[in-house]
């Protein structure tokens, strides 16, 4: 059997596997009631973080905060591992396997193709390298809308790396989880992504693949296959929270390593969920993205957060675990970073445009690498995204990047009453049907004023777009 010296200490694909057979017996009710809750309440007691969260300060400003977390969710990765679901058992690494894989991570990579494709690189807190945008996250989309829906997202230049929306059936049928209509499914989903991007005039654009599938056989179906993604995009493994791993997710992790690709894998820390307050999903988050890459052979990923209360993580509460997650991340590893900015309000509303900048700019001057926004409507409903909000979304990130944590306090304190108040009952807003012209892949003339008005706005406010 392979070890994890032949591989300078980070754990073999195959040594993982062997661990979810052998690893110590834990129940998900056990794991979900005791061991997570349990754990992340004594840490945080021992370390002297609990309370410490700071609504009325939604950036984090106290960088000797952030390495504290850091610790923190280092010990918790360390101490619990992840639980596989399928067999009951605590795949737990050591921390020279933890050392070794999140040491030996790449710092940067190239994501696409030639001209079109775009470097990730890890960032320091207010770093000048502008942190990248993948949009959309994943918003379901009709047949019909779904391959215009990508190519005008392509067309969008700001736009770095391709995301986009999901597709609800194929061929007009219902996507049944687990059948060969999801490898069906994922195969159409890439061959449409990667043909969007041809049509926009940048066929080596970078992209992020398989989203059109709950379980595995979306991404054997789309992934690194012939006529599907290629494996210049980042193969997307998704795992559950908090802290839990399954064999669906090793089945993505396997095949992405078989056919030679890159992962970007993923879990939220959940404030209101298993971590409780803020403090808790901050130390989960950072936990969770610590252990992807010894055990899930990771490249790209770490830091997420979602507040299940406002199922977003552009209120307050989310705002500041967002940044200090972050920051405790890039400044204590050199990893390429990815969380999501979670909005809530719909298309065609300013507030969805204010959501964005706050959550935006607070990651961008955190230190994150890469962000996949926006959510636009909280991804609740079919069609509910343009293209038009994921160019602010990265015009945000990019202008936003090089600002000091300290001015982005104070920019997103002006930006949250603009939204706040209605943030548990959003405006969800017009469909791209209704504000985009499908012939021309232009918005109408109503939703462009109210994005350059509010884009004047958030300029006024201290983030440098160009006018």
């Amino acid at each position: 059997m392979p070890s994890s010296e032949a591989t300078n200490g980070k754990p073999h694909i195959v040594e993982i596997l062997e661990r979810t057979q052998t690893g110590e017996y834990c129940t998900a009710k056990e794991w979900d009631t005791k061991r997570i809750p349990g754990t992340i309440r004594r840490i945080l007691s021992e370390r002297n973080l609990t309370g410490v969260c700071d609504p009325d300060n939604p950036v984090n400003t106290d960088l000797e905060l952030a390495d504290a977390f850091y610790q923190a969710g280092y010990g918790l990765a360390l101490e619990l591992g992840f639980l596989c679901t399928d067999t009951d058992r605590i795949v737990s690494v050591t921390q020279h396997e933890l050392d070794a894989a999140v040491q030996g991570a790449p710092s940067e990579l190239f994501v696409g193709e030639g001209d079109d494709g775009t470097w990730l690189r890890y960032r320091t807190i207010a770093d000048p390298y502008p942190m990248k945008i993948s949009a959309s996250l994943a918003i379901a989309n009709t047949e019909e809308v779904f391959p215009l829906l990508l190519e005008g997202i392509a067309r969008e230049r700001e736009v770095d790396l391709l995301g986009g929306g999901s597709l609800i059936t194929v061929f007009g049928r219902d996507i049944l989880s687990g059948t060969p209509f999801e490898t069906l499914a994922g195969f159409e989903h890439a061959r449409m992504h990667v043909e969007a991007r041809r049509r926009a005039g940048r066929p080596g654009m970078g992209g992020i693949n398989v989203y059109s599938s709950v379980t595995e056989y979306g991404q054997l179906g789309g992934y690194g296959v012939p006529g599907g993604a290629p494996i210049t995009d980042l193969s997307l493994v998704l795992f559950p929270s908090e802290m839990k791993i399954d064999y669906r997710t090793l089945h993505k992790v396997v095949h992405t390593v078989n056919v030679g690709g890159h992962i970007k894998a993923a879990s939220y820390g959940m404030i209101g969920g298993m971590a409780g307050p803020p403090e808790g999903a901050v130390i989960s988050s950072i936990a969770n993205g610590l252990l992807t890459y010894p055990i899930l052979q990771n490249s790209a990923g770490g830091g997420h957060i979602y507040d299940v209360r406002y199922l977003a993580n552009v209120n307050r509460e989310g705002l500041w675990a967002l940044s200090v997650a972050q920051q405790a991340l890039s400044r204590n590893t050199r990893l390429i970073t990815d969380p999501t900015t979670n909005q809530v309000s719909g298309a065609g509303t300013e507030k969805l445009l204010y959501e964005i900048a706050a959550g935006i700019a607070t990651a961008a001057c955190s230190g994150v690498s890469l962000s996949t926004s926006p959510r636009t409507a909280g991804g609740k409903l079919t069609d509910h995204i343009t293209p038009l909000e994921c160019r602010f979304t990265a015009e945000v990130a990019h202008a936003a990047s090089a600002l000091e944590p300290d001015a982005v306090n104070e920019i997103v304190k002006e930006l949250l009453p603009r939204y706040e108040d209605t943030i548990k009952h959003p405006d969800l807003g017009r469909s791209f049907q209704q504000l985009y012209d499908l012939e021309t892949l232009q918005p109408i003339e109503e939703w462009e004023a109210t994005y350059r008005r509010v884009k004047k706005e958030v300029i006024d406010l201290g983030i440098p777009l160009a006018a």
